[in-house]
């Protein structure tokens, strides 16, 4: 393994405090929230108005599966985010990447609400509208493998998976934040939404971005990155390692996140395009639903981390995942009736099982690779998860319904997540819980 660094390294001067710690942990939570908040008010405005404004030469129902089509193209993106922002963070720094990938995707987010639609400047929209979500994505990318790391780095050792949950935390208040902004504008006028409404949330977030630059610039490097630039053993080529090293481990991965991240797009993405075109919800009525399932969703999900940290890791993910099929079709049948308090009932249960899991999946996946190659490695598996399932969710849930007139091949797409999730996790799991540490040293001795 060939190792450099830049010539003026900060030295390591203390062990982290409890305090040092949580403010870390808040540093990750704030900015994950406001990245996903940019990043889900595109799945909103998808699902709802994107596919009249910039494909409005189509039918309707293809143009909403177009919208969905752009949706995807920032998770196509997130991998390539991960391996520029993972190399870059594993050799210059996790605070230096963090920074970036923020101000891209306030730049990103601004810039849509600002974009012409097709009937002002024709094909051109689309396109732009693809670039931007690209932007986006790249910056999603290479944003979650560093707020995580900034979190759980600083975190005591036997506290690593709870203080995971901090950056994992970001991701439900974000979409919250962003349901909510688009259930203000919804009560608008059709009119004034597709005109001019549907722009404010992304115009808005240019304030929440400044916001998350000044509580970000001002943390410190984590220690245990500052310890590896100290040592000269940043890896020249981070995922050269990686792929070479633990290409296994990449796969496992891959699998471990997809009940963490798909369904959610299931139950919020797809639903909400269901709900309001097929199932008579006003668009107001159905993300008030969905609202309601995002608050649950931010108070039951750190529980998840919690069990992982007390209980044996493998059995705290089955008494997590298990749960899911039967609470997902129960879901799907409870928001088929039309009933407002049936499906807040529905959606509120289903998002126990991959909430919980979600707040564990970040640990468990921080303590799979070595530090210096942890941002490439974390971050390769989760992204690539993301392209292949979660952002592929709402397209192919959309495409099985109007093809079958059904919603049970949905249903059973999401439970295929909850059985890829368990084929990944648990051999992942019996992989590295007690061999993390000796690859760590393994690789340490390699340098």
């Amino acid at each position: 393994m060939q190792h450099d660094t830049p010539a003026q390294v900060t030295p390591v001067s203390s062990t982290p405090t409890a305090r040092d710690a949580r403010r870390a942990g808040i540093t990750a939570f704030v900015g994950t929230t406001i990245e996903w908040f940019d990043f889900y008010i595109y799945g909103s405005a998808s699902a709802l108005v994107l596919g009249k404004i910039f494909f409005a030469d189509v039918p309707p129902t293809v143009g909403t599966l177009a919208a969905f089509a752009t949706f995807w193209v920032g998770f196509l993106a997130r991998p390539l985010g991960g391996l520029v922002f993972g190399h870059f963070g594993d050799r210059y720094g996790r605070k230096k990447a963090l920074v970036t990938t923020l101000t891209m995707m306030g730049t990103a987010t601004f810039c849509v609400g600002l974009l012409p639609g097709y009937a002002q400047i024709g094909a051109a929209a689309p396109v732009l509208l693809v670039l931007l979500r690209m932007v986006q994505g790249v910056a999603m990318g290479g944003e979650w493998g560093g707020a995580v790391l900034i979190a759980t780095e600083y975190a005591p050792p036997k506290r690593k998976l709870l203080y995971g949950a901090f950056a994992q935390q970001g991701s439900p208040v974000g979409n919250l934040l962003a349901t909510l902004a688009f259930l203000g504008i919804a009560r608008l006028p059709d009119a004034a939404f597709e005109s001019w409404g549907w722009r404010v949330p992304f115009l808005a977030s240019a304030v929440l971005v400044i916001v998350g630059l000044v509580i970000r610039l001002r943390l410190a490097e984590t220690p245990e990155m500052l310890a590896v630039l100290e040592r000269r053993q940043t890896a020249k080529l981070p995922v050269k390692e990686v792929l070479t090293r633990s290409p296994l481990l990449v796969v496992l991965g891959v699998f471990a996140g997809t009940a963490g991240v798909a369904i959610t797009y299931v139950k919020t993405t797809f639903a909400l395009s269901w709900a309001t075109s097929d199932l008579g919800f006003d668009r107001t009525t159905f993300l008030t639903v969905i609202s309601i399932a995002l608050v649950v969703q931010v108070v039951v999900q750190p529980f998840g981390a919690v069990l992982a940290s007390r209980w044996p890791v493998k059995k705290a993910v089955l008494w997590m995942l298990l749960p899911e099929f039967v609470l997902l079709p129960l879901m799907f049948v409870l928001v088929g009736t039309g009933n407002f308090w049936l499906a807040v009932l529905g959606m509120g249960l289903a998002t126990f099982p991959h909430a919980m899991y979600y707040a564990a999946l970040a640990g468990i996946l921080a303590r799979v690779f070595p530090v210096e190659v942890r941002y490439t490695g974390m971050s390769l598996s989760y992204q690539l998860c993301t392209t292949l399932f979660a952002g592929t969710a709402p397209i192919v849930a959309q495409y099985l319904l109007t093809t079958s007139g059904s919603i049970w091949p949905v249903v059973g797409l999401g439970l295929g997540y909850t059985v890829v999730t368990l084929l990944g996790v648990l051999p992942l799991l019996a992989r590295t819980t007690e061999e993390a540490p000796a690859r760590t040293a393994r690789t340490a001795s390699l340098a």
